[in-house]
């Protein structure tokens, strides 16, 4: 069977069981021998990173919460087993009675794009702290002092942390490795 066929379709699924559900939905179409109809089932994820116990950790997280891609030739029996599998909702775009709607190409390559692009950015960094909040220092020569954020320096990974010393507020510029949340 040639790919000419195939569209890209958005399962919704429910939230949080993407990995699982595209399994089910893997096994489904090996089971019913639907291979030759489907081609490619994708959960888009970007990787994040976190700052965790001082340390950097990089966690996978969806891109879409509850959508699923599938590259599928729709033909017979195909939508029915998709929409059959156990956490799939159903197709997006479709209409009451109708047929699924495919993305357009446009659509596929941003979202694909968009997929790649994270995967090669590494450094998307999800910053944990925000202004205003209280943090502990618990690295350098302020170990143990407590303090206020008072800016956060994105693009150099520091904050800007005010501490009392002395009795006296004083600026700090911390990186945020060197800080922890309170509490």
């Amino acid at each position: 069977m040639s790919s000419s066929g195939m569209k890209w379709y958005v399962v919704r699924a429910i939230s949080g069981q993407e990995n699982k559900i595209k399994a089910y939905i893997e096994n489904e179409v090996e089971r019913a021998n639907l291979a030759d109809f489907v081609s490619q089932i994708l959960v888009p994820t970007e990787k994040v990173f976190q700052i965790r116990n001082g340390k950097k950790v990089s966690k996978e997280r969806n891109y879409f919460p509850g959508y699923i891609m599938v590259e599928a030739n729709l033909t017979g029996e195909v939508i029915h087993t998709i929409k059959g599998i156990s956490g799939v909702i159903g197709f997006l775009g479709e209409v009451k009675g109708g047929d699924p709607v495919p993305l357009r190409l446009a659509e596929v390559n941003r979202m694909l794009g968009k997929v790649d692009e994270l995967s090669d950015n590494n450094e998307s960094f999800n910053i944990p702290f925000l202004v205003g909040e209280t943090v502990k220092v618990i690295d350098g020569p302020f170990n143990g002092f407590n303090g206020t954020i008072e800016k956060i320096h994105e693009d150099k990974r520091k904050l800007e942390v005010m501490v009392k010393i002395f009795g006296r507020k004083t600026p700090l510029e911390l990186s945020f490795m060197q800080v922890e949340k309170e509490g």
